[in-house]
């Protein structure tokens, strides 16, 4: 066994030992995202005062990602295997960690809180829209 916990030819030791490891995770992630809105820069009034408006920050898998690695979880990619299916135990905790994120942009897209059109496309929510084209004869049928 070597000092990082890893057996030779193991590779390195998993970042979560459980699916209830990641949750936990990811539930510090959306309380972190709840108490660090968005810092907007604004200037407002007659004397153009400058103020800090706060916005609401989204959770997004990216934004997931990168607060595991500054957090010391995992190194930059390391996440993946946990979230594609690599390993199976983690499906159902992906799945819900997926879902909580999509139901959450989509919920503050609907309300106005986040861009509509961004997180429609975001979330592979489109409207479609039936296109009839009708030939019409270029010369008339008075042949």
């Amino acid at each position: 066994m070597r000092a990082d916990g890893s057996r030779p030819n193991e590779g390195r030791p998993r970042a979560f030992k459980s699916p209830e490891d990641l949750w936990d995770a990811f539930c510090k992630y959306e309380n972190w995202v709840e108490s660090n809105p968005i810092l907007v820069h604004d200037f407002v009034g007659k004397d153009g005062s400058e103020v800090y408006r706060r916005r609401q920050r989204p959770l997004v898998l990216e934004g997931f990602q990168s607060w595991l690695v500054d957090n010391g979880y995992i190194g930059f990619p390391d996440i993946d295997p946990y979230l594609d299916g690599t390993y199976p135990e983690f499906s159902a905790i992906s799945r819900a960690i997926k879902g909580k994120i999509r139901q959450e942009q989509i919920t503050g897209g609907m309300a106005g809180i986040y861009n509509p059109s961004i997180t429609a496309r975001l979330n592979g929510l489109t409207e479609k829209q039936e296109l009839k084209f009708v030939e019409q004869p270029l010369f008339g049928n008075d042949e």
